[in-house]
């Protein structure tokens, strides 16, 4: 199974979207265990949303169209529009 995820950090108000197979270590990865990347200029990051796949190819599809200008503005306004 493979997740597309988003990640979201309120203290610099970024968004980070990704694919992973293992969505505990990656975070992991995205908090503490990188040591370079632009994910860790912008610490913590917490999950705000997620999607199942049983493909790698629908998943990849899916991150392409989060990444898109109109997949940012549906977690703007659809997902972090809740949290806030």
């Amino acid at each position: 199974m493979f997740l597309v995820y988003v990640l979201y950090s309120e203290n610099f108000d970024k968004i980070y979207i990704g694919m992973t197979s293992n969505l505990e270590q990656r975070l992991l990865s995205h908090n503490e265990l990188s040591k370079k990347g632009w994910t860790i200029k912008f610490r913590p990051w917490k999950i705000v949303y997620k999607e199942s796949f049983k493909s790698k190819q629908e998943a990849l599809k899916r991150e392409k169209e989060l990444k898109s200008f109109r997949g940012r503005e549906f977690i703007r306004n659809q997902i972090l529009g809740k949290i806030s």
